[in-house]
C-alpha cells in the first residue's frame, strides 16, 4: 500500500507536470503564431510604404499614412486571418501603429549606399496580434522600421539609368563615384583609373557591349580601381519617383512639358523640370513669351520687350554629327543675370530673389533639314542663386561657363562657382573659339575652320545619349558631352560637375563616330565636390529613392518603442 501510495503521488506529479508542460508548450506555440501574425501585419504596411515611396516619393507616402494605419491582414488577403485580431498597441482594434520621424539632416548613408548622402525619414510600424477564441490567448507584438532616403542625383561623377560604357582612347581618370543601373562595360584603349566607388545593378565587365563590334583593344587598355574592394556589382537599382516603370525611355518624361490637363502634383508631374522652374520661356513660329512657373500658376507675365534682352532666335549653325542646321534659342546668361537682378515682374513673384531655374519650350515647326535647340552663352557669371537651364530639346553650351575667376579656368578649383546644371535631350560643348559662320554645310571646308581652344564648363549635366546598336558604338561616357570642333591634345576641355545619362535622345539621334565631326580634346574632368554640400546642389536637382530595412524586434504588448536598457 505504501508503495502504491508513493506511485500514485509520483503519477499525480507527473501528470501535473505534463499538463503544465503542455500548457506552456501551447502558450509558446500561440506566442510564436501571434508574433508571426504581428509580423505579417507590419510587413503588409511596410510593403505599401515602400511601393508608394518608389512610385511617388515622400509626398505620396505622407498622403497615404491614414490608409496605412487602417491596414491589417484580412480575409481578403487569406481566409487564415478570419479568427485573428490586430491592434495598434494602443487598444485600437483593426489598426496598425505607423509613425514617421522628422526627415534627417543631409547625412551619410550606410549599407550599399556608403559614400552617398541623403535625407532620411524612418517609419516605425508596430502591430499587436492575437486569436481571441483560442484556448490560450497570447498577444504577439512586433516593431519594424523602414528607412526612406532621398538621394540627390548629382552625387556621381557618372551615373546611367541604363547600361554604361567606358572605352576611352586616351588616359582617363574619373574622380567621383560611378553607378550604372544595368550593366557596366569597361574596356578602354588606354589607361582608365577610377578613384572612387564603382557600382552597378548588373555585372561589371572588362569587355565591350556585345553589340559593339569594334576590334578589341586588349592588351592595350588597362583599368585601375583605387579603392579596396572595388568594383561592386549587383547593387540595388536606384529609382526616380516618376510613378511608372523606371525605364530610361519613361524617365525622359521629366524633361518634357506636361500634357494638357496633367496634374502637377501627380508623381510624374512633381518631377517635371517644367513644373519646377522659376521661369518658362516659350518660342513658337509667331513669337516669344515668358511667364513665371508653376509655383504661382504661371500668373506673372514677363513683358516681351524684356524677354528679348536675354533671348535671341536669329542665329544658326551647322551640326556635322546631326547633319542639320541648328536653329538655337540663344539664352544670354549674362544678360539674364542682369535682368533678373533688376526686373519688377518675375523678381517680385520670387520674393525679391534672382531666378534660379529656367525651362525653355521650343514649339517652332522644324523642316527636314533643321533642328530646334537651346544654347546658353555668355555664362561666365550666373545669377546669384546659381542656374539650372532645362529643355526637352538638344542643349548647347558656348564658351566658358560658371567660372568668374580667370585664374581658375582649366582647373578643378570651383570655390567661386555657383550651383548649376544643364538639362536636355543631349549636351554639346562649343569652345570659346566657336564661330557660327565657320560651321557650314560644307563639312570638308567647315572642319578645317572649327578649331577649338581650351574651355571650362562647371555644371552638372543631365541629358540623353544615343546608345550602342549592332555594329555601331554609342560613344560611351567619354563622349557623353558632344563636340563639334578640332581640339587635339593641346586643347583641354576642363569639366567639373556630375554627368547623368538618363534616357535615349529623341531629337539629336545620329550615331557617334562620323568623320569630320571633331578631334578629341584632352579631357580634364572631375566630380565637383561642391555637390557634397546640399546648399550647393544645382537648383531643382532630382532625387533618387532608396528603401532600407532597419530595426526588427518583438515588444511587450501595448508598447510602441523599445525600452532603454537599465
Amino acid at each position: 500500500m505504501l508503495i502504491t501510495g508513493v506511485a500514485l503521488i509520483i503519477l499525480a506529479g507527473a501528470m501535473a507536470w505534463a499538463a503544465s508542460n503542455a500548457k506552456l508548450t501551447e502558450r509558446s506555440n500561440r506566442y510564436t503564431s501571434s508574433v508571426a501574425a504581428a509580423e505579417a501585419a507590419t510587413e503588409k504596411v511596410l510593403s505599401q510604404i515602400s511601393r508608394d515611396f518608389l512610385l511617388g516619393g515622400e509626398k505620396l507616402v505622407n498622403d497615404n499614412v491614414a490608409g496605412y494605419i487602417q491596414s491589417t491582414p484580412t480575409t481578403t488577403d487569406s481566409a487564415y486571418w478570419s479568427d485573428w485580431e490586430f491592434n495598434d498597441a494602443g487598444g485600437n482594434i483593426g489598426q496598425t501603429f505607423v509613425q514617421a520621424s522628422s526627415p534627417s539632416a543631409y547625412s551619410d548613408l550606410g549599407s550599399v549606399y556608403a559614400g552617398l548622402r541623403g535625407f532620411i525619414t524612418t517609419y516605425t510600424v508596430v502591430s499587436n496580434a492575437r486569436q481571441p477564441a483560442a484556448p490560450e490567448v497570447v498577444v504577439g507584438s512586433v516593431l519594424q522600421q523602414l528607412q526612406l532616403a532621398r538621394i540627390p542625383i548629382f552625387q556621381f561623377a557618372m551615373y546611367s539609368s541604363g547600361d554604361m560604357e567606358i572605352s576611352c582612347g586616351q588616359p582617363f581618370t574619373i574622380s567621383g563615384r560611378v553607378h550604372s543601373n544595368k550593366q557596366l562595360y569597361v574596356e578602354p584603349a588606354s589607361a582608365l583609373t577610377f578613384q572612387s566607388h564603382v557600382t552597378a545593378s548588373g555585372d561589371i565587365l572588362f569587355a565591350r557591349d556585345p553589340l559593339d563590334t569594334r576590334t578589341p583593344t586588349v592588351p592595350n587598355g588597362s583599368v585601375l580601381y583605387q579603392l579596396p574592394g572595388e568594383p561592386i556589382p549587383h547593387q540595388p537599382v536606384m529609382y526616380l519617383p516618376i510613378g511608372m516603370t523606371n525605364t530610361p525611355t519613361a524617365i525622359r518624361e521629366i524633361i518634357q512639358p506636361p500634357a494638357l490637363g496633367e496634374d502637377p502634383n501627380s508623381p510624374i508631374g512633381r518631377e517635371r523640370y517644367y513644373n519646377l522652374a522659376d521661369m518658362i520661356v516659350a518660342v513658337s513660329d509667331t513669337g516669344i513669351s515668358a511667364t513665371s512657373g508653376q509655383f504661382n500658376s504661371f500668373m506673372t507675365v514677363v513683358p516681351s520687350n524684356q524677354v528679348t534682352l536675354f533671348i535671341n532666335t536669329t542665329n544658326s549653325f551647322w551640326d556635322e554629327r546631326e547633319g542639320k542646321t541648328i536653329l538655337p534659342i540663344d539664352v544670354d546668361v549674362g544678360s539674364l543675370r542682369s535682368w533678373s537682378a533688376t526686373n519688377s515682374s518675375l523678381r517680385v513673384a520670387l520674393g525679391s530673389k534672382d531666378l534660379a531655374s529656367l525651362y525653355v519650350v521650343d514649339r517652332r515647326t522644324p523642316s527636314a533639314t533643321t533642328l530646334g535647340a537651346v544654347r546658353v552663352l555668355n555664362g561666365v557669371q550666373l545669377p546669384s542663386r546659381g542656374l539650372t537651364v532645362a529643355t526637352a530639346r538638344p542643349l548647347y553650351v558656348l564658351g566658358n561657363y560658371n567660372q568668374t575667376n580667370a585664374a581658375n579656368l582649366g582647373t578643378t578649383n570651383t570655390a567661386g562657382s555657383l550651383p548649376a546644371s544643364l538639362v536636355g535631350d543631349s549636351l554639346t560643348i562649343l569652345s570659346v573659339n566657336w564661330i557660327d559662320a565657320n560651321a557650314t554645310i560644307s563639312s570638308s571646308t567647315s572642319y578645317g575652320l572649327r578649331i577649338a581652344k581650351p574651355t571650362t564648363v562647371n555644371a552638372a549635366i543631365l541629358a540623353g545619349a544615343v546608345e550602342t546598336v549592332q555594329g555601331a558604338y554609342g560613344g560611351g561616357m567619354e563622349n557623353f558631352p558632344r563636340f563639334l570642333e578640332q581640339w587635339g591634345q593641346a586643347n583641354t576641355i576642363t569639366y567639373n560637375g556630375s554627368m547623368v545619362k538618363m534616357f535615349p535622345s529623341q531629337y539629336a539621334t545620329n550615331m557617334w563616330g562620323k568623320a569630320n565631326v571633331y578631334n578629341p580634346p584632352k579631357r580634364n574632368w572631375a566630380y565637383d565636390i561642391n555637390f557634397d554640400d546640399p546648399m550647393k546642389l544645382p537648383p531643382v536637382t532630382p532625387s533618387l529613392q532608396s528603401v532600407t530595412r532597419g530595426l526588427w524586434t518583438t515588444l511587450p504588448p501595448n508598447q510602441t518603442a523599445v525600452s532603454a536598457s537599465p
